[in-house]
C-alpha cells in the first residue's frame, strides 16, 4: 500500500524530543520502517517545520540546519515551511497573595508584564491542506500522521469518513488525544526506546565525502 507519513516536526520535538536531547539525530524513516508494517510501502515522508530564530539560542539555527542536513539524505524526505514569530507582548500577571513577595511597600501591584512571546505558524495549516489534497489526487492508499496536534483532528477525519482512505497516527505521546483516535484508523504510540533504535549514523558521509556530525550538545 502506498504511505505517505506526514511529520509534525515541533511536536514531536517538545512532546519526546527536547526532553531527550540525545535522540534529536532521529532518522525518521528508521522510525516509520520500525512503527509501520511491511505493507506499508513508504513513497513519501511530508516534514512540517519552520527555521528557529538564533534571538534566544544564538546556536540554534545551526544545530537545526545540521539536522536538516541529515535529513536530506532521506530520499522520500520533502520539507515545507511555515514560520516562527517572536514578539514582545504585555500578558496578564497572575499573582496569587500567597506568592507576593513580603513587602512593606504600598505600591499596588502591576497589572500586566511584558513578555517574550514564541508563536509558530503555518506548519499545522500546510500538514492538514497536502494531506486533504494527497487524498483527492490520490496520491497515497493509506497517510500517516505523526502528531497529537488536535488542530487535524477535521482533516483526518473528512480523509478518512469522506474520502474513504485510512489515515494511522503515530503518537508522540502515551495518551493520544480521544477524538483524534476516533478519527484514525490505526494507532501506533512511539516510545523512547523506539527513538533511540531509529538513529542517524554518526557522522553521516555524504556522496560527495562531506561529513554531517550530530551536534555535541545533543548527548
Amino acid at each position: 500500500m502506498r504511505t505517505i507519513v506526514y511529520v509534525d516536526a515541533f511536536n514531536i520535538y517538545f512532546r519526546m524530543l527536547d526532553k531527550n536531547p540525545a535522540l534529536k539525530w532521529l532518522d525518521l524513516k528508521k522510525l516509520c520502517r520500525r512503527l509501520l508494517r511491511p505493507v506499508n510501502q513508504i513513497v513519501g515522508i511530508k516534514y512540517y517545520t519552520a527555521r528557529v530564530s538564533g534571538r534566544l539560542d544564538a546556536d540554534g539555527p545551526r544545530r537545526q540546519q545540521l539536522y536538516l542536513d541529515a535529513l536530506a539524505t532521506i530520499p522520500e524526505l520533502s520539507m515545507y515551511w511555515g514560520t516562527f514569530l517572536i514578539t514582545e507582548k504585555f500578558a496578564g500577571l497572575v499573582k496569587p497573595p500567597n506568592f507576593r513577595p513580603k513587602t512593606n511597600l504600598a505600591q499596588p501591584w502591576p497589572a500586566v508584564v511584558k513578555v517574550i512571546k514564541v508563536e509558530e505558524k503555518g506548519t499545522d495549516v500546510n500538514l492538514a491542506s497536502h494531506l486533504l489534497l494527497d487524498a483527492f489526487q490520490d496520491a497515497y492508499d493509506v497517510a500517516v500522521v505523526l502528531s497529537n496536534d488536535t488542530d487535524l483532528i477535521e482533516p483526518i477525519r473528512i480523509v478518512t469518513q469522506v474520502l474513504c482512505k485510512p489515515i494511522g497516527l503515530l503518537s508522540p505521546v502515551t495518551n493520544p488525544n480521544p477524538k483524534l483516535c476516533n478519527v484514525s484508523k490505526f494507532i501506533r504510540r512511539i516510545s523512547v526506546s523506539d527513538l533511540a533504535a531509529c538513529q542517524f549514523d554518526n557522522p553521516i558521509v555524504l556522496p560527495n565525502g562531506r561529513l554531517i556530525h550530530k551536534p555535541p550538545q545533543w548527548v
